[in-house]
């Protein structure tokens, strides 16, 4: 600790009032949060290893040269075993999504819209950030090949297969995973593999944007083994339309760097994704059958339920592997449990499936008067209907005012009577529904195609007023969405008026008073 300090000293020419130690590495390596009298903080970090060490602050350096997300090297001391990088904060990926994995997969939009913008960026660190790569400076080694996948492969075999004491044929299953392993390294890649890429590995700043850490680990490879790790992580559940919509958002960013064959990336990510359940399963095995560690033989049943789901998309090519796969999943430790219905952790459920056929009501605009000034203000509001329609102090006349009243309401169950549809376990609610998603797909329609008139036409005001019986959960929840997407598309000022709950907010403008 006193080298990391003297470190430190020398980088700030001051010693830190605070150094405090920041848990949660799954490496050898120690973390620590050094603070200065003004706050300023920076991260400390002390490894056992010269090697990996120096793997990471060339590969930061590197990265931050190509101006990508990753943290700032800032001093490296001479032995190689202590080094500062800036603080990308406390909040990771993983903690985002903390409340979708504890409700069994089931996303929010706003989660959605992290995860979209996660899987946006890594095409951007695999491909811009192996362009003038040193690659003979990663660790332990330059390039993924045969070696590593059969290195892999028998972990699987000995650490879990051969203790669910399963019979097979080893010199057949041997040379499956030959066949196996020439295929996973048979398209050269320059690419940068980060081999680690999960959610935990993923910083958000305050506006959500993705920051890449802890990629010491990464060489030259196939950019499939990434997507394919990040998306079939098995406690994430993440849904097969999900997982699809990410597939398409990082097809189409890899599209800004290189050509792809989109028929033949979708054929080599399944081959990916079969290659990464079974490195699960092994390293889940070990965790688990051997070291009876509790977290890791409770997550099985994730990683076998995707292995299930593989097998009946024909996901494997090898025969005499898929042979065994199948009688693996079939035996009964692994059979599918009976699904339940999802309780929240405060004890209640959220909602029954059978929701209403929807049924959006897309109320008339009301134009201005041409006035060519610009620039546009929208304003956005909630309200309960028996307490009138919010008024237009523009003088432009009104706009938009929508019913909500169609949708299901959460305000007849009783663990959502007090709150409102800024808060997390009514926003889920309403999204697991899925009455207000569709409701709220005209309504963008139709908001898009106004704000962008109205911007052409240099009109300086236009109005959304979402209703609902008491204004306070279905209204609530389309007024914020509809205002963050309308700011987000266009850039323009947006303020946001909960009238009954007595909340304002804006976006653009921070000399809106709330």
């Amino acid at each position: 600790m006193e080298k990391l300090i003297e470190l430190y000293r020398q980088y700030k020419g001051i010693d830190p009032c605070n150094v405090a130690p920041i848990t949660g590495s799954g490496s050898n390596r120690q973390y620590f949060r050094l603070t200065d009298a003004d706050a300023n903080t920076v991260i400390g970090v002390i490894g056992t290893s010269r090697d990996e060490n120096h793997a990471f602050c060339y590969l930061a350096k590197h990265f931050t040269h190509r101006q990508l997300p990753v943290p700032e090297v800032l001093a490296e001391s001479e032995d190689g075993l202590r080094y500062l990088q800036s603080d990308l904060g406390n909040r990771s990926l993983f903690d985002a999504l903390k409340a979708g994995r504890d409700a069994g997969g089931r996303y929010t939009q706003n989660e959605k819209e992290l995860l979209r913008r996660t899987i946006a960026q890594l095409p951007n660190l695999q491909i811009r950030g192996a362009r003038g790569l040193d690659f003979s400076n990663c660790y332990p080694q330059a390039e993924m090949d045969e070696t590593n996948v059969l290195f892999d492969l028998n972990y699987f075999k000995y650490c879990f297969l051969k203790a669910t004491g399963l019979d097979f044929h080893e010199l057949k299953l041997e040379a499956s995973f030959q066949l196996f392993a020439k295929d996973i390294v048979s398209d050269k890649s320059e690419a940068f593999l980060y081999r680690d890429f999960q959610a935990r590995n993923v910083m958000l700043d305050p506006e959500g944007n993705p920051y890449f850490i802890d990629f010491q680990g990464g060489r030259k490879g196939p950019v499939q083994y990434d997507l394919a790790s990040f998306l079939w992580q098995a406690s994430a559940q993440y849904s097969d339309d999900l997982r699809r919509e990410l597939i398409d958002v990082y097809i189409g960013s890899l599209k800004q760097y290189t050509e792809v064959n989109v028929q033949q990336f979708r054929q080599r990510l399944q081959l990916f994704v079969l290659f990464r359940l079974l490195q699960v399963l092994g390293a889940y095995g070990f965790r688990g059958y051997f070291e009876r560690k509790k977290h890791f033989l409770e997550s099985i049943p994730y990683a076998m339920s995707n292995l299930r789901q593989l097998l009946k998309e024909n996901g494997c090519p090898y025969p005499y592997l898929k042979e065994v796969l199948q009688s693996l999943v079939d035996m009964p430790q692994f059979a599918p449990q009976e699904q339940k219905p999802i309780v929240r952790a405060d004890g209640y459920k959220t909602t029954d499936l059978n929701p209403y056929n929807p049924h959006p009501n897309d109320g008339p605009a009301t134009f201005s008067k041409y006035d060519g000034k610009g620039p546009l203000v929208v304003r956005v509001f909630s309200f309960s209907y028996k307490k009138g329609i919010p008024e237009d102090e523009s003088g432009n006349g009104g706009g938009y005012v929508f019913d909500c009243r169609s949708t299901h309401n959460p305000g007849r169950y009783e663990p959502y009577k007090k709150l409102t549809g800024l808060d997390e376990p009514v926003i889920r609610f309403l999204e697991d529904d899925g009455e207000i998603l569709t409701f709220l797909e005209s309504v963008y329609r139709l908001a898009d195609a106004h704000v962008e008139r109205y911007i052409q036409r240099g009109f300086t005001s236009l109005m959304f007023c979402f209703g609902c019986t008491g204004g306070q959960h279905r209204s609530v929840y389309s007024a914020q969405h509809l205002a963050e997407h309308i700011h987000r598309k266009f850039g323009v000022e947006v303020h946001v008026t909960h009238r009954e709950q007595g909340i304002s907010s804006v976006y653009g403008d921070s000399s809106f008073n709330k």
